[in-house]
């Protein structure tokens, strides 16, 4: 965890942690940063711009501050079902979010919701952009077999690939 520039979103998000009574380690845990680097956006104004990265969910996506409220009620000790509870949300969302992105002891809401941008972006890698694969779909064409017929083989020869 070597030294690093925070985005403006995650200074605000140091801030809002000292806020809530979280120490400087923990604060570092949670942004994946040096607690000197936590305690300096604490103590000092930012010595140069600091690049904007605001991704901003669409709706019925988890907020950053909602991914937060989940972080701070897992280091509580709270329930899956007071956790959704506090952020109007449902205990499925919850569970899924914690268990997708490290479960109780590793979840982190700033790398969680990173995750979350990474996956939202487009466009997305083709499946049949492996040669691989596309030959044994053009294989299936030339037999006669039917686009269903193909998506079940590819299913049972490349269970990985999803």
């Amino acid at each position: 965890m070597g030294k690093r520039h925070l985005t403006a979103e995650q200074r605000a998000l140091v801030l809002r942690l000292r806020a809530k009574g979280l120490t400087l380690k923990e604060i570092g845990a949670q942004l994946d940063c040096t607690m000197q680097t936590a305690s300096e956006v604490i103590n000092k104004a930012p010595i140069r711009p600091v690049r904007q990265d605001r991704w901003d969910p669409g709706s019925g996506r988890l907020t950053l501050a909602e991914r937060e409220e989940i972080s701070l009620g897992l280091r509580r000790g709270a329930t899956f079902t007071a956790i959704a509870a506090e952020i109007g949300r449902s205990v499925s969302t919850v569970s899924r979010e914690v268990a997708a992105n490290g479960g109780r002891g590793d979840y982190r809401a700033w790398r969680a919701h990173e995750r979350a941008h990474q996956r939202s972006l487009r466009p997305k890698p083709r499946k049949l952009a492996c040669p691989r694969l596309a030959a044994q779909v053009t294989r299936g064409l030339k037999k006669w077999w039917s686009p269903v017929e193909i998506s079940r083989r590819l299913r049972l020869e490349h269970p990985t690939i999803r």
